[in-house]
C-alpha cells in the first residue's frame, strides 16, 4: 500500500514538474489548437497549447518499471495505453502541422484503434490470468464467457477511448473526471483483491490487481499535476494524445482484470459523452430535431448558463457518488 501511494505522490510531482518544460517546447514548435467555429464559447480559446497529454506518457513510461518487477500483462496494458497515445498524437500533430482542427480521418483513427483493440484482445484470452473470466458487478465471483471475451474487449477499448475523448471539451473536465475514476477503481480493484486474497485464492490475479493499482496511481498521480495547469482558465490542454491514453488505459486495465461490468457504471460520465453524441445524431437523421441544445451533453449544460468549473465539479461530484456506492455495494 504504501508503494502505491509512492507512485502516486512521485508521478504528481513529475508532473508537476515536467509540465511548465513540456508547455514551454510546445510553445516553441506553435503546438497551438484550433478552435471549430460553431463552438461559440470557446473563441477565447483559439490558440492555446495543446497535446500537453504527452505527459501521461513520460511519467507512467518512466516510473512504471522502478515501482514494479517486470510482468508481461501490466507491460502490455500499458504499451496499448502509450500507443493509443501515439494514434492521439498524429492527430493533434496533423491539426497543429496545417492550423485547424480536423487531423486523422475518422476511419483512419478507428483502424489505429480496432488493430489495438483486436491485438489486446488477444493477449488477454490467450495469455492474461483472467483469459475470458469476468468478475460479477458488486462481487468477487467470476464466470467465464471463453472466447467472447474477445469481441468484448475490443468493443469496450474501442468505446472507452473515444468516450474519454468526447469528454474532453471543457477546461479540466476529462482530467478530473479520469482523475476521481481512477482513485475508486484502484481502492475497488484492491477490495476485491483483499476479498480474493482471504478467499484463499493465491494464483496470478492477486498480482495483476496490484500492478494495475500502481499504473493507475501513476495515470491519476501524472494527471492530478496536469490538471494545475489544465482547470479553468487552461494553459495548456492535453489533446487527443492525452484523451486517447488514458482512455486506452482505463479501457485496458478493466479488461485485463475482467472488470468491465464495472467501467460504464464508475465511468458514466463518459457514458453520458458518448450516448448524448449518438442520441443527438441519430435523432436528428430520424426527425432533423435536436434532443440537445449542442452535444457532447456538456456543451448542452454550457449552453444552459452552466459555467465551465460548475460542470466539472458536477461530473466529478458525480463520478465520486458512483464510486463511494460501489464500495459500498462491494462491502454488503
Amino acid at each position: 500500500m504504501i508503494k502505491i501511494l509512492l507512485a502516486f505522490l512521485i508521478s504528481f510531482i513529475l508532473s508537476v514538474v515536467l509540465m511548465p518544460i513540456i508547455i514551454k517546447l510546445l510553445k516553441k514548435i506553435h503546438a497551438s489548437q484550433t478552435i471549430l467555429g460553431y463552438v461559440e464559447n470557446h473563441k477565447s480559446k483559439d490558440g492555446t497549447t495543446t497535446m500537453g497529454g504527452v505527459v501521461f506518457i513520460i511519467t507512467t513510461l518512466c516510473l512504471a518499471f522502478f515501482f514494479l518487477d517486470y510482468n508481461i500483462t501490466w507491460l502490455m496494458v500499458l504499451l496499448v495505453s502509450i500507443f493509443f497515445g501515439v494514434i492521439g498524437f498524429m492527430d493533434d500533430f496533423l491539426k497543429v502541422k496545417y492550423k485547424q482542427n480536423l487531423g486523422l480521418r475518422p476511419y483512419q483513427k478507428i483502424i489505429g484503434q480496432l488493430g489495438l483493440a483486436i491485438i489486446f484482445s488477444l493477449f488477454v484470452y490467450f495469455y492474461a490470468e483472467t483469459r475470458g473470466q469476468i468478475f460479477w458487478l458488486f462481487s468477487s465471483s467470476r464466470f467465464n464467457i471463453g472466447a467472447f471475451v474477445i469481441p468484448l474487449i475490443i468493443f469496450v477499448l474501442i468505446a472507452c477511448t473515444n468516450s474519454v475523448n468526447l469528454t474532453d471539451g471543457l477546461d479540466g473536465l476529462a482530467g478530473s473526471v479520469s482523475f476521481v475514476y481512477l482513485i475508486f477503481f484502484t481502492i475497488i480493484t484492491l477490495l476485491v483483491g483483499g476479498q480474493l486474497y482471504y478467499a484463499g485464492v493465491t494464483n496470478p490475479i492477486i498480482s495483476d490487481i496490484y500492478s494495475m493499482a500502481v499504473l493507475s496511481m501513476l495515470f491519476a498521480g501524472s494527471i492530478l499535476g496536469f490538471l494545475m495547469f489544465n482547470t479553468n482558465k487552461a494553459s495548456i490542454f492535453m489533446g487527443d494524445v492525452g484523451s486517447l491514453c488514458i482512455g486506452g488505459f482505463i479501457g485496458a486495465s478493466s479488461c485485463v482484470l475482467g472488470f468491465e461490468f464495472l467501467l460504464p457504471i464508475l465511468g458514466l460520465c463518459f457514458v453520458i459523452s458518448s450516448l448524448s453524441v449518438i442520441i443527438q445524431v441519430a435523432v436528428y437523421k430520424l426527425k432533423k430535431k435536436r434532443v440537445f441544445k449542442m452535444a457532447p451533453f456538456h456543451h448542452h449544460l454550457q449552453m444552459s448558463a452552466l459555467s465551465e468549473p460548475k460542470i466539472v465539479a458536477i461530473y466529478s461530484a458525480l463520478t465520486m457518488s458512483i464510486g463511494v456506492i460501489c464500495i459500498i455495494l462491494y462491502l454488503l
